[in-house]
């Protein structure tokens, strides 16, 4: 989104919150939201520089200069890291004194580039003098320094940011590189990333220090690289040169550490993990989604159509596959034929052992029931372990006993680290139900990791035969064939395939079961003009101001990183009216439906904050709203101000069901309070209300509410399959993947657009002979970007058709290579820890700043809950009764505590019973972190991101036994 348009499409904290967008400090908060810095530095330097005209007056002048001042400490680390200063002080000369450029150099030769690279910006941010910013930029393109300059040009550093996580892996492989590459080979390839002193200066290393001298110079170099493109170009200039370092050097998005999810408070009521593919607000655990697929083959003999044989044929002859076919064709059917061929093929005196694993919860639920009334008429055992079953459930008890036994895939990866199952060898046969997300950090791809290391380890235990259900593998990035047929070949690596099951002989006979939807684009307009956006805008603006106010009163901001992305923590009071973006929420709603459901939600929130009683802050807010009220009453009831988008809308479905009155849509929208306000304009409509809609949200919590329950969801899916009245279900991004509904026959996607997968799943909900499927959209890009999908679909299809037609034997040669690439990739990053940090600091209340205690009282107890040792850190705390208390593990949950001084009482966490002991689970969330030398204060928002010397429980270290909580 650009810039100048923040103000009217972001509210304060979500503008915080977008992904991908990085934040300046708070100093720079007002100009970030309120004028495009780059069209008024463009104005600005009209009159200031070195000798350009201009009509700005030095008074305007200096405030651009201001404001470039601010916005430059507030990025300066990005500077610190790319920039070598002694590059560009022969640029600099009009603004430097000889003896500051002596200090800078004399720091480059004596501390290193970034104690350098940090003299220079606090000399550079105390120059006076009209022009120097403008002579700055000059001197960065001078020097070679494009990438710098585009970001500092237009403050976005997001494409230096993108470039993190290539740097971490490049300081991983230092070693290696040092030892394998020839820097003089592959300098005049990769020049281009580099600035000319520094090919000058790596030259000069080789000559007089070395070859590996040298080649730790070029990684220097390449580390503060600020060119796009420079892990690709260092990529194809090793491969041109058919260097071995090259099969380290994976140029792949997204390599990031991941670590296992600690469950506090209510989340700790399961151990379970989903990560999907969602891209829009409703990306929850979907879990708790919908009812999976239904598999009519429980109550009769499996009767499979010819083509659902010959997905299963490569399975069925005991070869790892891959077996991708659209969604409705009965992969359950197929998967069922795999494994009765397994276990029935076993001499006498040995067994199989199967192990399915399913993503959410439903699905589990589903195909345990499909498994269990199957298999067990034909003598086999059938059982399940979830995260809600498996606190009072013996897993290895499980595996034993049973012959199939269907997971959660987190389930298996937290027994497999725990020691509980020594190895994957106890299973004969594992299916991988929706395999594309089997990749980074997913719980699949952890089960894989460990089959890797055990098959690249020399093993002599025998693996398990391993076999994936997807309706689409995806292409990732890829932008042609070749780099869709590699992401293609790394999937099949990640799960040791080596077959990808299509249907190509009896295709006639898939497209007559599975019908694929008509696709048709709607472009729609969108209001002309908007009152109603103009005054939330500016009330918008108002309470941005207010609280950079509190920030510069009360609160701090901290850029603090987490992956390779950078966000901003911000330590504000606990105003609901920062917190929670209803604005943004209302203008969503006012864009996409009516005006006055748009007022009638922010109506509703404010008579919510009344009730719940408010402090002079909150008052003043909700006064603002209200002074305003009557206006935006006004507007709203305007005819004239109708939304066309909703006009557009009525028509398709009102023309749908006239052709066909018995129709049954699923109407896709992007956020919870959107799907609110379609219903009330359907049921309000007298042309539409025929259609009794119903609603389908996801159950994760949000800023907005805490979801729709799972019965509230099975019981809205089970009207829509059953009662003939409710003809439409206005769903989010929850009702993608896993919901059969065979009758569906019109799918509509109301501003709503994802990757490739994704349109190949919400498609798959339309499958009734004759169904379409409608994109409407106010916005060419996204019919664009649905176009490139359906591009990129094809370009799928291709690529596994040519990777079909590979020798066997080639293929598996090509998927093992990739697999010995990715090991030595993960054994090099699991070399490298971080280091903690063993200074002392205190915890303090987030919301009240009262002392809580010291990180060295803080204990880790069984890897992810941490507690609180000592008498004193009882007296911080009161308890209540929870409202929903429950056993797991070792644990049982008993109470919330909560901070005990006066007016306060946030929330700090749990207390449980740890075995025989009462102890305090704290959640990092509730805290704010002070050094207690420079009283800077840090928040974090999950434990893993808190770098303090963490200490295992000791129960000898409990000051007192076993104590009752005050309750």
């Amino acid at each position: 989104m650009p810039r100048q348009a923040a103000s009217c499409s972001f509210d304060f904290l979500s503008a915080l919150e977008v992904p991908g967008r990085l934040r300046p400090s708070a100093l720079d908060l007002g100009p970030l939201v309120r004028r495009s810095v780059e069209a008024r530095r463009r104005q600005a330097f009209k009159g200031v520089g070195r000798g350009r005209g201009g009509d700005l007056t030095r008074s305007q002048a200096a405030s651009m200069s201001a404001e470039d001042r601010r916005n430059l400490h507030a990025f300066r680390d990005y500077v610190t890291k790319t920039l070598d200063p002694t590059y560009i002080l022969s640029y600099m000369a009009p603004w430097f004194k000889d003896d500051e450029v002596q200090h800078i150099q004399a720091e480059k030769n004596n501390k290193g580039t970034m104690e350098a690279a940090s003299l220079f910006l606090k000399f550079l941010l105390e120059l006076q003098e009209e022009g120097w910013f403008r002579g700055f930029l000059d001197a960065l393109v001078h020097a070679g320094y494009s990438g710098l300059y585009e970001a500092i040009e237009t403050w976005d550093f997001q494409k230096i940011e993108s470039l993190e996580e290539y740097r971490m892996l490049l300081k991983r492989l230092q070693p290696e590189f040092k030892t394998t590459v020839n820097p003089k080979d592959i300098l005049p390839k990769i020049s281009e990333c580099l600035i000319s002193q520094e090919c000058e200066e790596i030259i000069q290393v080789c000559s007089n220090k070395g070859l590996m001298a040298g080649a730790e110079k070029m990684v220097e170099c390449l580390l503060r690289s600020d060119k796009e493109n420079w892990p690709k170009t260092l990529k194809l200039a090793l491969e041109i040169d058919e260097n071995k370092f090259s099969q380290l050097w994976i140029v792949d998005k997204d390599a990031k550490n991941a670590e296992p999810k600690v469950l506090e408070d209510d989340e700790i009521e399961t151990s379970d993990i989903q990560i999907f593919y969602k891209e829009e607000p409703e990306c929850q655990n979907l879990s708790q989604n919908s009812s999976p697929p239904s598999a009519s083959p429980t109550c009769t003999p499996l009767k499979p159509r010819n083509y659902q044989l010959e997905l299963a044929f490569p399975a069925k002859e005991g070869k790892n596959t891959i077996i991708c076919a659209p969604t409705g064709c009965g992969k359950t059917l197929v998967s069922l034929l795999i494994c009765e061929h397994h276990l029935k093929k076993f001499p006498q005196g040995q067994k199989g052992k199967v192990v399915f694993f399913a993503n959410q919860l439903p699905v589990y639920e589903q195909q345990k029931s499909v498994f269990s009334k199957y298999f067990e008429k034909l003598g086999y055992k059938v059982a399940g372990v979830s995260g809600a079953t498996s606190e009072n459930i013996l897993v290895e008890q499980i595996v034993e006993n049973n012959d199939i036994i269907i997971f959660t895939p987190q389930i298996l990866v937290n027994n497999l680290r725990n020691g509980t199952l020594p190895s994957l060898s106890v299973f004969t046969l594992m299916i991988f139900d929706e395999c594309h997300n089997t990749g980074k950090h997913h719980p699949y791809n952890m089960i894989m990791f460990n089959y890797l290391d055990q098959k690249l380890g020399g093993s002599s235990d025998l693996l398990p035969q391993v076999i994936g259900l997807t309706a689409s593998v995806g292409i990732g990035d890829a932008k042609n064939t070749m780099e869709a047929m590699e992401y293609i070949c790394k999937l099949c690596a990640s799960l040791d395939t080596s077959v990808i099951a299509t249907v190509k002989d009896n295709l006639e006979e898939l497209e007559e079961i599975v019908y694929k939807p008509q696709k048709f684009f709607r472009k729609v307009e969108s209001r002309t003009t908007d009152r109603f956006k103009c005054i939330i805008s500016q009330l918008m603006r108002e309470t941005e101001s207010l609280a950079k106010n509190i920030f510069d009163e009360l609160g701090t901001v901290t850029l603090v990183q987490t992956g390779s992305r950078p966000y901003q923590e911000v330590n504000l009071p606990d105003y609901r009216l920062f917190r929670k973006p209803k604005y943004n929420d209302a203008l969503i709603i006012n864009e996409h439906a009516r005006m006055k459901d748009a007022l009638d939600y922010l109506k509703d929130f404010f008579t919510d904050v009344r009730a719940a009683g408010f402090d002079e802050i909150e008052q003043h807010l909700t006064q603002r709203f209200e002074e305003k009220l009557e206006e935006l009453e006004s507007v709203s009831m305007d005819p004239s101000n109708e939304n066309p988008k909703l006009q557009d809308l009525s028509f398709i479905l009102q023309e749908e069901y006239h052709l066909n009155p018995e129709s049954r849509t699923i109407l896709f929208v992007k956020t919870r309070a959107l799907v609110d306000a379609l219903k009330k304009w359907i049921e309000e409509n007298s042309e539409l209300s025929f259609l009794k809609p119903g609603i389908l949200t996801g159950r994760g919590k949000t800023n907005h509410n805490t979801g729709m329950t799972l019965p509230a969801q099975k019981c809205a899916l089970d009207a829509f399959r059953t009662d003939g009245d409710k003809k439409i279900l206005i769903a989010t991004s929850v009702a993608d993947e896993g919901i059969d509904i065979a009758q569906c026959n019109l799918v509509i996607l109301y501003e709503y657009v994802g990757n490739v997968i994704r349109m190949i799943q919400t498609r798959g909900r339309g499958r009734a002979r004759g169904s379409k499927c409608f994109l409407l959209t106010s916005n060419a890009d996204v019919i664009e970007k649905e176009k490139i999908n359906i591009y990129k679909e094809n370009m799928m299809n291709d690529s596994i058709l040519r990777l079909q037609t590979w020798d066997e034997a080639v293929f598996k040669e090509k998927v093992l290579q990739i697999q010995i690439q990715e090991k030595l990739i993960r054994d090099s990053q699991g070399k490298v820890e971080p280091v903690p940090d063993k200074e002392k600091k205190k915890l303090l209340c987030r919301k009240c700043k009262g002392f809580a205690c010291y990180t060295s009282d803080i204990r880790v107890v069984e890897d992810c809950h941490y507690t609180v040792v000592g008498d004193a850190f009882r007296k911080c705390y009161v308890s209540k009764l929870h409202p929903k208390p429950k056993s797991f593990g070792h644990f049982e949950k008993r109470a919330k505590i909560f901070c005990a001084r006066q007016n306060c009482s946030h929330d700090w966490g749990i207390h449980v019973k740890y075995k025989t002991f009462e102890i305090p689970v704290i959640k990092i969330e509730g805290f704010v972190v002070e050094d207690i030398t420079t009283g800077a204060q840090k928040l974090y928002a999950k434990w893993r991101d808190f770098p303090f010397e963490k200490r295992s429980f000791d129960a000898t270290e409990m000051s007192k036994g076993p104590h009752d909580l005050s309750l």
